[in-house]
């Protein structure tokens, strides 16, 4: 077996020559003094070499031990210079598949699956912004622990739920790249219950009927935008979400048949709605028709008709009214609703649920379609929208009493 003093005492001659070192192992002296580890070794009936380093960069225990995993792969049948070839391949391929790479072609397939502009940059935000520390690495490489330290430098920064949704939008990514066989596993699996729970916060909504006829009112006298009160009003009367009444587009509204078809792609469960028009809902609906051009949007935004209002604009329109953001906003209808329908059991849980394009996951609810309990919801939503008008007629709060 080779030394240390042995190879630093070889010095190159006119022709190169090997120092054996055993089992295969031997050091090539070349003419220029270069110092080669090599390993000679039969494979298929031919003899093979497999080069190891060069010394000093590899010194004998080193080139011992790669001779030795070289020999482990020989006994298991492998030819170990095609190992070594694949495992390069391999390491290439996981290099050029970075996680920046492979979330760009996440989000492209959500645009391809048309997923709503809030949700594209929603998403964009957290795999561009809040991800970007993973951007250059190998996707194949990066664990759980490494996952872990992102989302607790976010989480420590008092963003629980931002740390949440990153998590889960991660766990998205992953999965996809296992599905396109550009990763073993999905590392965020290992992270469940490891986030501190997010503190929920309830969104402001008025529940009390006195206090909320006396918005319908203040919303009735609003002599803003008349886009903007048509709006507030067409929230509190459809229970839909404030992005679905925005973007309201004429080509939905089939008014023969007091509907409102919402396409799956401007719903947050990516699933269509049928909407039933209450006579109040087509009311305002008309009077809002031939105050916006062609077929576009319903309720356009005050500086464009091609633009729909903003939910910031309805916002401030509330708080225009007198009511500060703690105690209602724009998304807070959809809440009054619930929380006043299910007191008064005005319908059955499920068709209330229905009706605000909630999902559940459970079998029963499982075959969701957008007509779903169509004739129920027909009689709720104009129920609803009677007992919005019975509200305005009970006794006014303070705060609009004359």
């Amino acid at each position: 077996m080779l030394t240390q003093l042995a190879i630093q005492a070889a010095k190159p001659r006119e022709k190169s020559y090997k120092l054996a070192d055993g089992n295969g192992l031997h050091l090539l002296i070349e003419t220029n003094g270069s110092k080669l580890w090599r390993f000679r070794y039969q494979f298929g009936g031919k003899e093979k070499m497999l080069s190891l380093g060069s010394f000093p960069d590899v010194g004998i225990a080193h080139a011992r031990t790669k001779r030795d995993d070289a020999r482990a792969v020989l006994a298991s049948g492998i030819d170990p210079a095609r190992k070594r070839e694949q495992d390069k391949i391999t390491a290439s391929i996981a290099a050029a598949n970075t996680f920046g790479l492979v979330a760009a072609e996440y989000l492209d397939r959500m645009r391809a699956e048309k997923a709503a502009e809030a949700t594209m940059a929603k998403n964009t935000w957290l795999l561009e912004d809040l991800a970007a520390p993973l951007a250059k690495r190998p996707i194949a490489e990066i664990s759980s622990a490494e996952l872990l330290q992102l989302l607790q430098r976010i989480e420590k920064s008092g963003r629980r739920e931002t740390a949440h949704r990153l998590r889960g939008t991660l766990g998205s990514v992953f999965r996809y790249a296992v599905r396109t066989l550009r990763a073993p596993l999905d590392p965020t699996t290992a992270l469940k219950g490891a986030l501190l729970k997010v503190e929920v916060t309830p969104r402001p909504a008025i529940t009390d009927e006195i206090k909320l006829g006396g918005l319908m009112l203040a919303i009735d006298e609003y002599d803003g935008w008349p886009t903007l009160r048509a709006a507030l009003l067409l929230l509190a009367l459809t229970m839909v979400r404030p992005g679905e009444v925005r973007h309201m587009r004429k080509t939905e509204l089939i008014i023969p048949k007091a509907l409102w078809r919402i396409p799956a792609e401007r719903m947050k469960m990516r699933r269509p709605l049928d909407v039933p028009l209450s006579k109040q809902a087509l009311a305002i609906i008309g009077e809002m028709w031939d105050l916006t051009p062609g077929n576009g949007l319903l309720l356009p935004s005050i500086r464009s008709s091609v633009k729909p209002l903003s939910e910031n604009a309805l916002n401030s329109a509330l708080r225009r009214m007198g009511y500060a953001k703690d105690e209602m906003t724009a998304h807070g209808f959809r809440s009054s609703a619930s929380t006043i329908l299910n007191e008064y059991r005005v319908a059955e849980p499920d068709v209330i649920e229905a009706a605000l394009a909630h999902q559940d996951e459970d079998e029963i609810r499982g075959a969701y379609n957008r007509a779903v309990y169509i004739k129920e919801r027909t009689v709720l939503m104009q129920r609803w929208a009677d007992m919005l008008d019975g509200f305005r007629q009970l006794p006014l709060p303070k705060k609009f009493a004359s």
